[in-house]
């Protein structure tokens, strides 16, 4: 069994994951759920190290025997690119690998709410995509990113752990820095981006103090900054970014959120009923009622602001569950399992089918 082998499979199937571990058959994710390759055989200890280490340049691999585990991207000749993070278990080597196209799509591609396409024209500000992992949270910002690639002659920087996606030649000049290729560490480019004369910045995940203290002085100095963070809603994003300060930096911390905070996506991806996986989205923006919220503290209002301020585009979670059911491209039993709140979604749902 040859390398190139599985990951044909994996895009020959549509699989957005790939997954190598001894002992196990190789399995690939297909809208959603895990399915192994059972015509191979199962994975031997050698046979993964076979597997792993023909993904991996001289220097990655000894990277990955010294700190037992790496994150890089691999391309498949011009066919597809995947990130792949290469890890040991039970002291075997394992891999898994996330297969990105080569083609960005677009937000109407991805289904996604037109009014993303406002995030893409504004001069300056904090545009923050969340949810699990695995839920195409890189795959809308690229759709964010290569728009405007296409429509403004601007300066973007992206800083990525691996790239992912390779933006082509348009209206933009597009830099693309990798950790440990292009830079040693996330402070260091985050420090060095102002000095790089950007217009944009994408930073592929806020981790911690540094990263998200750093992000919010970029969008303050009059950056565009598109950013993910692994949170479930979006009040639940500012109390995380506001959490992580020293209780006596909160107060200031809010107030730099308040101005520079543009809009939150919370997104999930669900298996549609006809194959394939469909978006449902959290949408808050920044009115004037929601800043002042943020600055005072009082995130618990949010969650009721999204809910009534539906005329101007925001949503939560539940409404668009309820919208995917009501449209049938995703059953109820889906839209409960990831809904936050299943009461409201049931309403939702019932109501719809009461007023017909």
């Amino acid at each position: 069994m040859e390398i190139q082998e599985l990951l044909e499979t994996a895009i020959q199937r549509n699989a957005s994951d790939l997954h190598i571990m001894v002992g196990a058959f190789s399995t690939l994710r297909i809208d959603g759920r895990l399915e192994p390759v059972t015509n191979t055989s199962p994975i031997t200890a050698d046979l993964a190290e076979k597997l792993v280490f023909s993904l991996c340049s001289p220097e990655q691999k000894e990277i990955l025997l010294t700190n037992k585990e790496i994150d890089f991207s691999f391309a498949l000749g011009e066919v597809a690119r995947f990130r792949v993070n290469c890890f040991y278990q039970k002291g075997y080597l394992s891999a898994s690998l996330r297969l990105i196209p080569m083609k960005i799509r677009s937000l109407e591609e991805l289904h996604l709410p037109h009014i993303l396409t406002n995030f893409t024209k504004l001069p300056q500000g904090l545009i923050l995509v969340t949810g699990p992992t695995g839920h195409g949270k890189s795959t809308s910002l690229a759709a964010m990113i290569n728009q405007i690639n296409s429509e403004r002659p601007c300066h973007i920087v992206t800083i990525e752990d691996p790239i992912e996606y390779i933006y082509p030649s348009r209206k933009a000049l597009i830099a693309q820095r990798e950790l440990h290729l292009d830079t040693h560490s996330w402070e260091i480019a985050l420090r060095s981006v102002l000095r790089e004369d950007p217009d944009v910045v994408l930073l592929g995940e806020m981790r911690d103090y540094e990263t998200i203290s750093a992000v919010l002085t970029i969008a303050e100095t009059g950056h565009l900054v598109f950013a993910t963070l692994h949170t479930n809603s979006a009040a639940q994003t500012i109390d995380r970014m506001i959490d992580v300060f020293p209780e006596h930096q909160q107060t200031q911390v809010r107030m730099q959120l308040s101005n520079v905070l543009e809009g939150v996506v919370s997104q999930r991806l669900l298996p549609a009923i006809e194959g394939g996986r469909f978006p449902a989205t959290e949408l808050l923006l920044m009115t004037p009622a929601v800043r002042s919220v943020v600055r005072e503290g009082k995130t618990h209002l949010i969650d009721n602001m999204i809910l009534t301020s539906g005329e101007i585009g925001m949503c939560t979670l539940e409404m668009s569950l309820a919208d995917l059911v009501k449209s049938g491209q995703i059953s109820l039993e889906s839209a409960l399992s990831y809904s936050l709140r299943p009461d409201d979604l049931m309403r939702r749902v019932k109501g719809s089918v009461t007023t017909k």
